[in-house]
């Protein structure tokens, strides 16, 4: 089965480039253009993994993930932060909100295919 992850993104290039990576790699990627839109795709889709930027309009990352680990259907979901925000002050924030892990953009596609693969399979 092919597992399906969530990009969440107010970047399109940022958005085309990790989905162009992942499809590459044979999963299936949902695009979502902020915190927003991306918490309505996850109610109502099905996913493996969620990758998400910190900084965009409506909801940022973190807020992104507080509500997702607050959806039954998410407490366990796999949440990846993929920023341009690098502080160890923001990576605990995203810690304590529940990401999984974080990678800082500029990303390297084999980096993240290597980290994707580590957390989902």
């Amino acid at each position: 089965m092919t597992k399906m992850i969530l990009a969440v993104d107010d970047s399109a290039s940022i958005r085309q480039m990790v989905a162009f990576t992942l499809k590459s790699a044979g999963y299936d990627v949902i695009e979502a253009v902020d915190g927003q839109d991306g918490l309505e795709k996850a109610k109502t889709k099905a996913v493996s993994l969620v990758l998400t930027d910190q900084n965009m309009p409506r909801m940022d990352g973190i807020s992104l993930v507080k509500e997702l680990r607050a959806l039954p259907q998410h407490k366990s979901t796999p949440i990846l932060m993929l920023t341009t925000e690098s502080s160890d002050q923001m990576k605990a924030q995203g810690k304590a909100a529940g990401a999984t892990g974080w990678l800082v953009k500029p990303f390297d596609p084999a980096k993240l295919l290597e980290v994707v693969t580590k957390v989902i399979g």
